[in-house]
């Protein structure tokens, strides 16, 4: 008897309490960690506008910008997590907290405070340089940089982000010093080459691509296993014989603490933007192929590129910035 009563005043309490199922009730913010015209831009905006097909509610895309993207990074991973805050990274999430260890830092966050919704995509590193320049092959810029140690610059997205670990990894293979100008990202990166200020960028493939068929850009060798679709003549830095391998890629994350209903909601709303023709075409302009994986499988692959990059950092070590 007492139990049938304790079920009925349960039942006329439940109205009360708020489905989780209802999320979102409000606008979404997307922290893309990095200014306009880098890789997570690129693929953020498009992707956040799919997503409110799904949650219909605004997913507004935020620049959070900073420390080569760790303060956006860092801003998500403290966020409240409801679900009203998400992440666009590249796999320069991974490198942040490797770095500022080793630089003797606390790091601003650690990989654990996120819970990984969906990859969305992965592309390799292009070396470019301006069409205009010296450099008409990956010979020629190494002969130049052994000749002039640490006089040849480069720009990148920031001090530790995904382009100068790149460039870095690649410096470390070939024997060479190069002079390093970090940005505030991917965007000014960019500007910065085509502007004469620096010399060369390692850039994904979407930032760069309309600059190269335009012929503003010369890409010298990528930092892939296989040569890219998008540029078959391109050589890879392994088949030229430096041991160099890095992917920019670009995936959705949340606090760490986000209840599962609304993680599996997030899920749902990334899987249904990534098959729709929208976001598709959005790729496909900037010649970015999808490589979407569930949360699930973006945790294994998140683990194992962390543990290449980890590998990677450690023998880089402590970088001195000029």
């Amino acid at each position: 008897m007492f139990r049938h009563a304790f079920a009925a005043a349960l039942l006329a309490f439940a109205p009360l309490v708020p489905a989780q199922d209802a999320y979102p009730t409000k606008p979404v913010t997307m922290i893309v960690p990095f200014p306009p015209g880098g890789v997570a831009d690129i693929v953020g905006r498009p992707l956040a506008a799919v997503m409110e097909k799904t949650l219909k509610q605004p997913v507004v895309v935020v620049n959070r910008t900073g420390a080569g993207g760790a303060v956006g990074m860092a801003a998500v991973a403290k966020a409240t997590p409801d679900g009203y805050t998400i992440l666009m990274a590249l796999s320069s999430i991974s490198i942040f907290p490797v770095s500022d260890r080793i630089n003797g830092k606390t790091p601003a966050y650690e990989m654990k405070e996120f819970a990984p919704i969906a990859l969305v995509t992965a592309d390799p590193t292009v070396l470019v340089v301006r069409a205009d320049g010296p450099y008409k092959t990956l010979k020629d810029f190494v002969d130049a940089a052994k000749a002039n140690p640490g006089k040849i610059n480069y720009s990148s997205s920031g001090v530790y982000g995904t382009l100068h670990v790149a460039m870095e990894i690649f410096a470390n293979a070939a024997g060479i010093r190069l002079f390093h100008v970090p940005y505030q990202g991917g965007g000014p990166a960019v500007t910065a080459l085509l502007g004469g200020q620096v010399e060369a960028l390692a850039s994904g493939p979407a930032a760069a691509i309309g600059q190269i068929k335009g012929g503003k850009m010369r890409a010298l060798a990528s930092w892939s296993t296989q040569r890219l679709a998008l540029l078959p003549d391109l050589p890879t830095f392994k088949e030229l014989g430096y041991d160099a391998e890095f992917y920019i890629w670009a995936g959705v994350f949340a606090p760490a603490a986000t209840p599962a209903p609304i993680v599996a909601r997030l899920r749902e709303a990334v899987r249904n933007a990534v098959s729709d023709p929208d976001f598709r075409g959005a790729m496909e302009k900037v010649a970015t192929p999808i490589a979407y994986l569930d949360a699930p499988e973006f945790q294994k692959y998140w683990d194992q590129d962390a543990r290449r990059l980890a590998v990677a950092l450690e023998k880089i070590g402590k970088v001195e910035q000029k």
